[in-house]
């Protein structure tokens, strides 16, 4: 097996990652998934991204088909509260390594692992799944939704469209092109469905 292929945002790109990729739910809690709740209707895939969000997900009785968790939140350590609510019976884990700032082959494949699954997944990251709502939005089947936090805004509620779709695919081309063509044939091609 070669070397760990890894993206790491480009630091030109960090803006555009502020900006929500779907409608923002203000708020804290489990009073904003209520808001969120209505809006979901029966999607292909519901996958969450991040702690908090799970968390709240699985208090207001949602139950993803991937999370993906790392323990932490705002890039602290987690409450017990929070780690111990988002390891949820009904959850198969599977965990992965991936650094703070970057998207690892090894996540994307994970990613395309739990999306398979039949079974609910919990996506454990040793490391950081701040950037993970992109490939998981670029791999979801049409009719998903990726939900995430929004840190000290709300929580993100992303239906996927093929539109969607090309516009990570773009976002996540521009971090491609920041490096040497060739050793992320294999990245661009899984995130593509292939």
């Amino acid at each position: 097996m070669g070397a760990q292929v890894a993206l790491a945002l480009p630091a030109k790109l960090r803006p555009v990652l502020r900006k929500p990729f779907g409608v923002l739910y203000e708020g804290v809690g489990k009073d904003t998934i209520q808001k969120i709740a209505p809006d979901l209707g029966s999607p292909t895939k519901l996958i969450s991204v991040g702690d908090v969000t799970t968390f709240y997900l699985l208090e207001s009785d949602i139950m993803p088909d991937v999370c993906v968790v790392d323990d932490r939140t705002k890039r602290e350590p987690a409450s017990n509260h929070v780690v111990l609510g988002t390891n949820h019976k009904a959850f198969t884990t599977i965990s992965v390594d991936n650094p703070p700032g970057v998207i690892t082959e090894d996540l994307i494949n994970a990613i395309d692992d739990a999306l398979r699954s039949d079974q609910h997944v919990r996506l454990f990251v040793r490391g950081e799944e701040d950037l993970a709502a992109l490939p998981a939005i670029l791999m979801a089947p049409i009719g998903s939704v990726v939900l995430y936090g929004q840190p000290n805004e709300g929580v993100v509620l992303v239906k996927i469209t093929e539109s969607k779709k090309d516009e990570i695919r773009s976002l996540l081309d521009q971090i491609i092109d920041e490096y040497d063509e060739g050793q992320f044939d294999s990245v661009r091609r899984k995130l593509d469905g292939y």
